[in-house]
């Protein structure tokens, strides 16, 4: 019995090009209770490894999260044995925008504690007592309310590439750290303001709807689907597309294109760019937005140290990074302290802040 992968990525990659199939990227999310997710958690991996689902999948007690892809010839079968799960019969499935044949290149289902790392105590609110889901045509109507406060629950680096015109973009590293800011900025507008919520595919939304009319919010809605449903529906219906830029997404292709907009920068040089790459130093890894100039100059490195680091010796490469840990640069992705254009911008804002006083 096969509870694990057997190749490695780039024995995939090899697979999937040899096959020359199309294959789909799907996410999807479902709160539930599992009394035993090992269990459950072994049963959809041997299913899915079946028909070839390779993916990011995480099982804990309180449901599912899955990001995935799917051969296109297989999509059939995968979704006969979701139909057949009782809680995940008809489960809503946001199929990417943008397709890519090696989104995916492994097939991970961990058990987890939770599936969205909320750092909230579920036991103190009803986690069921959710917001309410609107389509894009309804989101847009309330988009064009006065009333209403649209709030991205996104971190810092995904929204900085893309986000709903007008948006409070929260300026934090993790969705844990966007709730209590949220909730101290709005305190006062509880019962008067509409609290409009969107995050990726809208799982996000789902626990803070929750957790936020739990705290006292009278007039609370989500994005059903989130953006991946948006753009797919204002493309089908031919209503007006509120969104600019990319949309961030968990997988090799890192976003979807929504407009020809570019809203952000490169972290090293400052010029207009929205592509994320991850530092091509492996014991760095940092995710950070960089141009093509700058990619070719610092050879997809994010700090020179790094560029230097890259070519050493696969051996030396090792030895360096045996016993060493992520820095806590690599949470702060983008506004790590290296990156030069950031550097720049801190001093620039630091001298006006001592012209202001």
């Amino acid at each position: 019995m096969q509870l694990y992968n057997n190749l490695s990525a780039k024995e995939r990659a090899e697979l999937i090009e040899k096959a020359g199939k199309d294959r789909l990227t799907i996410s999807f999310y479902k709160y539930a209770h599992l009394g035993n997710p090992e269990l459950f958690r072994n049963h959809m991996f041997l299913a899915w490894n079946e028909i070839d689902v390779l993916g990011r999948i995480y099982i804990a007690h309180e449901g599912i999260n899955a990001q995935l892809s799917v051969p296109a010839d297989n999509f059939e079968k995968f979704k006969h044995h979701l139909d057949s799960i009782s809680f995940l019969e008809n489960v809503r499935l946001n199929i990417a925008i943008e397709q890519d044949n090696f989104s995916f290149l492994k097939l991970k289902v961990k058990v987890r504690d939770k599936i969205l790392a909320d750092g909230l105590n579920d036991n103190t609110f009803d986690v069921t007592n959710i917001g309410k889901h609107v389509n894009a045509e309804e989101f847009n109507t309330l988009l064009d309310d006065p009333n209403t406060v649209l709030v991205d629950m996104r971190n810092h680096y995904e929204s900085e590439i893309g986000h709903f015109k007008n948006a409070i973009t929260p300026d934090v590293d993790t969705f844990r750290d966007s709730l209590p800011i949220i909730e101290e900025d709005l305190k006062d507008h509880k019962e008067d303001k509409n609290l409009v919520m969107y995050c990726t595919g809208g799982i996000r939304c789902e626990k803070a709807s929750a957790y936020y009319k739990h705290k006292g919010f009278k007039k609370v809605f989500q994005l059903e689907g989130g953006i991946i449903n948006y753009v797919r529906q204002v493309n089908k219906a031919g209503i007006e597309n509120k969104f600019i830029g990319k949309n961030f997404v968990f997988d090799d292709r890192r976003a979807e294109r929504v407009t020809n907009d570019i809203i952000a920068q490169c972290h090293q040089c400052g010029k207009p760019a929205d592509s994320h790459v991850n530092c091509a130093n492996d014991a760095c890894h940092l995710l950070f937005i960089q141009c093509d100039e700058c990619a070719e100059k610092m050879e997809q490195c994010c700090s020179t140290t790094c560029q230097e680091i890259i070519h050493l010796p696969y051996e030396e490469q090792k030895a360096l990074r045996k016993g060493q840990g992520n820095s806590n640069d690599i949470f702060k992705k983008g506004r790590a302290g290296h990156l030069q254009y950031q550097k720049d911008l801190r001093n620039i804002f630091e001298s006006l802040s001592v012209t202001e006083s």
